[in-house]
């Protein structure tokens, strides 16, 4: 696979950026329309006309929002941590109900 060169605009500002295949060219374009809409949001919010000012508020909005993310990420990883947890006590609590019912059921042949 080779590395492409391909055009972006963010902002109305162009850049060169080196891509690896198709794939990565359609992902580039993605973040290149969200970096620029977070960019438009920010410009509207702030009344700036200072591109690099916009471009900082725009980068801790999304540094927010991964945060954010990261976090409850972590919080479902922790539920469901839990959730793994508990399904093995009902588990072990079958499994021994179980053996138990199976005793009985010798012991009353």
């Amino acid at each position: 696979m080779t590395d492409k060169i391909i055009d972006i605009e963010i902002y109305g500002q162009k850049h060169k950026i080196r891509v690896k295949g198709e794939e990565d060219e359609k992902y580039i374009s993605r973040l290149t329309s969200y970096v620029d809409q977070k960019m438009r949001e920010v410009a509207v919010k702030s009344n700036s006309a200072d591109t690099s000012k916009i471009a900082v508020l725009a980068a801790l909005n999304i540094a927010d929002e991964y945060f954010l993310n990261q976090k409850k990420l972590e919080q479902l990883s922790e539920v469901i941590g839990n959730m793994e947890s508990e399904i093995e006590s009902l588990e072990d609590c079958y499994s021994k109900d179980d053996d138990a019912f199976k005793n009985i059921e010798e012991a009353t042949k």
